[in-house]
């Protein structure tokens, strides 16, 4: 180039030029929405499906994060017990596919009309004026209606948090270890949300509040001695015997046991395949004043 300063002033002159012609963006771009563009955003937030939604605001999860056979050996030597004692908890309370989750963001849960009765009394709620307007909670789960039982009551407690939250949640019991919302403060949650967002997290969260209500309690001894039947009378109530809970969990155990002996390793994904009727009764009605 035989004039190179002459083309840099040339540079200099046209590229702030150039910057000027473009578009500035408006202070306020809010103020510059069509009442459409509007209406469209607000309707792109509002993708999950209602029906089924527990959490008031639930996390956008694509996915499930699965409990790995690390997570369950780093909670258990912490607790100083055997993995395969926390594995038969998860076969009785969430089944053999140790679920934790109905769907992303969703964990499995129980709506226990008993409880939401016993809890309502107490906050001095007439539930009796919601009997047809709400009729949802009262009514036992229409499987039909919502595809299957686990849906019908995710939709029984949304209706049920639609009129007393606290109570509502409460009245549940929530994820792979079906632990009572009645019990958050054992958990170690900061308050009943708290307790609600990290169960609606990830299974490994519902692992630690599991972890943190047998150290509150003290049933992490009759765990890690493997007496079944003093930790079932701890956990699932005084009617355990009858429902073969400490029975079922040396099962478990034994089953588990096995497999450890058998395999190299555990499998860290799991089926995400609905299972229904599984056992939801830790720290019911009957063993609680």
């Amino acid at each position: 180039m035989k004039h190179p300063k002459a083309a840099i002033l040339l540079l200099a002159i046209t590229i702030p030029a150039l910057y000027a012609q473009q578009p500035k963006p408006a202070k306020n771009a809010a103020a510059n929405k069509t009442a459409t563009e509007a209406k469209a955003e607000t309707e792109s937030e509002e993708f999950l499906d209602t029906d089924t939604l527990t959490h008031p605001h639930p996390p956008m999860l694509l996915t499930v994060e699965r409990l790995t056979e690390r997570d369950y050996i780093e909670v258990a030597n912490r607790l100083g017990v055997e993995p395969e004692a926390i594995k038969a908890v998860v076969d009785i309370e969430a089944g053999k596919e140790h679920r934790g989750f109905f769907k992303p963001g969703l964990p499995l849960i129980n709506f226990d009309l008993t409880m939401f009765r016993k809890f309502a009394g107490k906050a001095g709620i007439n539930l009796a004026k919601y009997n047809r307007t709400h009729a949802a909670v009262f009514n036992r789960p229409n499987a039909r209606a919502h595809g299957s039982t686990q849906a019908a009551q995710q939709h029984r407690l949304r209706t049920a948090r639609s009129i007393d939250d606290e109570t509502a949640v409460m009245g549940t019991f929530w994820g792979m270890f079906q632990i009572g919302g009645f019990n958050w403060k054992l958990c170690g949650a900061k308050d009943i949300d708290d307790f609600v967002d990290k169960m609606s997290r990830s299974e490994r969260d519902q692992l630690e509040l599991f972890a943190n209500f047998l150290v509150s309690t003290g049933l992490d001894q009759p765990l890690k001695a493997k007496n079944w039947a003093a930790f079932a009378r701890g956990y699932n109530g005084p009617s355990y015997a009858r429902r073969g809970y400490h029975t079922r969990m040396a099962a478990a155990y034994a089953r588990h046991k096995r497999a450890s002996r058998n395999i190299s390793g555990f499998p860290t994904e799991l089926s995400l395949g609905i299972k229904e009727d599984v056992d939801f009764t830790p720290m019911t009605l009957d063993s609680i004043n």
